[in-house]
């Protein structure tokens, strides 16, 4: 409640990406302070700042990078303050305090429905209050549902209270695209889903969650309300069109590439099984049924090209979103084709949306190289790791090749700067920095000549 009023108050002067951010930074700094406590940790002792700080950022961040085993490590207290960070971060900072607002009874006035509507990534400022109501209602009967599903596997296996835990964290966390998962043990942590690879309900469920999770709040919205794909908003078919492709692009090249190393030994329609939810989960989903650091290098770049991609605005998945990668390869056909519009479907993409997106593009990549540049420099890892360990950590996607735990200090600090900027996004950072409110240019200089390319 003080949480949610300090927001309220304080955001009366700020721009909504600014409300976004500190927002991000309050609920890191209250995991953090939680997770520290000697009790959050199964040892009894504290985990120390530094692994406190990661684990409450890639919470919040929905990234699933861990620098310990969370199911050998975090007490029951300690999991659970995990869970409700992960939910928290995977409905987004205002989506939440908006959540108290209402379990308080109290209004939103016009500033908070702007900073819900700038978190939420919808295009209209109508109706945001009812379209909140519709993500908070629809984002818990899909969790229900899958605990649901996933208790048939985990009850028989771990018993009915410990089943029934692990079939909701499970739920949230796929659904959150958080990669989180409490089924390591003391002889075999950081396992994943490697153990159950070949249970196609476990595989298929978990799947469906963080696909559904990462399509969007707004084209939630546009399916079940139109319905008829051709009346659907440009945004939400780009969503799906270049969704489908991703996945089906992934999963033939990932059995073309696997097919005689981590697949090996497995039926077909189990390697089949394997390599969809590989072509998924980078995505920014994080759970693995592959050893990834067995896997080939060209398996490994394909997994940091479609972290890099992630899934869809306004969704609980992270990376440049599908909708960047798509205006920018639209971009890059309207110039080779010599027309002065971007289009797509018959729609004209405006000329500050293409700024964005490259934008997006240009500061991601960026950031990448840098935090790639620093891992390099503490020794973290090869060049390959460490490159997929940065792309992770920006596409807050939790996959590793296995250099999380044994990173230093430095490097520790580094991903957790990444985790927090792809999560918020590079640009609301910028904004944030710079107190950019959209002010209109005055006057314009006179067109110098330059060549590129």
């Amino acid at each position: 409640m003080k949480k949610f009023n300090l927001l309220k108050n304080h955001n009366r002067g700020l721009a909504p990406a600014n409300v976004i951010v500190i927002g991000f930074l309050s609920a890191i700094l209250i995991g953090t302070i939680l997770l520290i406590l000697p009790f959050a940790s199964k040892s009894g002792h504290s985990a120390g700042f530094i692994n406190a700080l990661f684990t409450s950022t890639s919470s919040v961040c929905v990234t699933g990078l861990i620098v310990v085993d969370t199911a050998t490590s975090w007490s029951i207290f300690g999991q659970t303050i995990i869970i409700i960070l992960v939910q928290i971060g995977g409905l987004g900072i205002m989506t939440a305090a908006a959540l108290f607002s209402l379990i308080l009874g109290r209004r939103m006035g016009l500033k908070e429905r702007l900073t819900l509507q700038e978190s939420i990534n919808d295009f209209n400022l109508q109706g945001i209050v009812k379209l909140f109501k519709n993500i908070l209602i629809a984002t818990f009967s899909i969790e229900l549902v899958g605990a649901f599903i996933l208790s048939f596997r985990f009850i028989p296996l771990f018993g009915w209270a410990n089943g029934i835990a692990k079939s909701v964290f499970h739920s949230i966390s796929a659904f959150c695209n958080a990669g989180f998962d409490i089924l390591g043990t003391t002889t075999q942590p950081f396992q994943s889903l490697t153990n159950y690879n070949k249970d196609p309900l476990i595989v298929l469920v978990i799947a469906l969650l963080f696909v559904v999770g990462g399509l969007g709040f707004v084209v939630w919205r546009d399916i079940v309300k139109v319905r008829k794909f051709k009346e659907f908003m440009l945004h939400t078919k780009i969503v799906l069109i270049f969704s489908g492709v991703l996945i089906l692009t992934g999963t033939i090249l990932f059995l073309l590439f696997e097919f005689s190393n981590t697949l090996e030994g497995m039926p077909f329609m189990q390697k089949v099984l394997n390599a969809l939810f590989h072509s998924i989960t980078p995505r920014t989903a994080g759970f693995n049924t592959l050893p990834l650091n067995e896997m080939t290098s060209q398996s490994q770049l394909l997994t940091i090209i479609l972290m890099f991609i992630g899934a869809a605005p306004g969704s609980t998945g992270g990376g440049i979103k599908v909708t960047t990668f798509a205006i920018i390869l639209f971009t890059v056909i309207t110039y080779i084709r010599g027309i002065s519009d971007v289009n797509i479907m018959k729609r004209k993409v405006s000329q500050t949306v293409v700024k964005k997106a490259l934008s997006i593009v240009f500061m991601g990549f960026s950031l990448i190289l840098m935090t790639t540049f620093v891992l390099l420099l503490v020794n973290a890892g090869t060049f390959a790791e460490c490159l997929f360990e940065a792309t992770s950590a920006f596409g807050t996607v939790g996959l590793s090749t296995g250099i999380t735990t044994s990173l230093p200090f430095i490097g520790k600090l580094m991903i957790i700067i990444t985790m927090f900027f792809g999560r918020v996004g590079p640009l609301a950072i910028a904004l944030t920095l710079t107190q950019n409110k959209g002010s209109k240019q005055l006057y314009t200089y006179p067109e110098g000549k330059i060549s590129v390319g």
